[in-house]
């Protein structure tokens, strides 16, 4: 066993990897928009996705939008810390960032993917996210091509 000591210093690292995993796999299937525009589902968005207090004519800077994608995984993050109870490769972790950053928290939580998952079905839940492919009740390429891709990255490790 790791003196605790040892495992306080390589926890933030460990963590540092998945987010920086998911920080790349974000900012690929989102793109970047410096200024303000309406998603697919006519929420205000600006940067990498980024929803919330944004309002028509905002302007981030790339320094700006790179931040605020940081700032934004962490309550995925902390979603996963919170509600998965088996153990995680990072890149299953970054994965299921990247899906709960695009879907929201309470969805997660409520999935058919996190029963699975919890239930050790680490298979079956990256397969479940092949389900998560609509916006506004519509099939979307994009979101099919994006689902795959955290599935595949979902069982890398496996």
């Amino acid at each position: 066993m790791l003196p605790e000591a040892l495992k306080q210093r390589i926890i933030p690292v460990v963590t540092a990897c998945a987010l920086a995993i998911a920080t790349v796999f974000v900012g690929f299937f989102e793109g970047k928009e410096n200024t303000a525009y309406r998603d697919i589902a006519g929420v205000w968005t600006i940067c990498y996705g980024h929803t919330g207090d944004v309002k028509a004519g905002d302007y981030k800077t790339d320094a700006e939008c790179d931040a605020l994608l940081q700032q934004d995984l962490k309550p995925a993050f902390h979603a996963i810390d919170r509600l998965v109870t088996v153990p995680l490769s990072e890149l299953q972790r970054a994965a299921l960032a990247s899906f709960i950053y695009n879907v929201g928290t309470g969805a997660f939580e409520r999935s058919t993917l996190l029963k699975k998952l919890n239930r050790g079905d680490l298979i079956g839940a990256c397969n479940e996210l092949r389900r998560w492919n609509k916006a506004a009740g519509q099939v979307w390429q994009g979101l099919t091509n994006r689902r795959e891709a955290e599935r595949m990255l979902c069982l890398e490790k496996l």
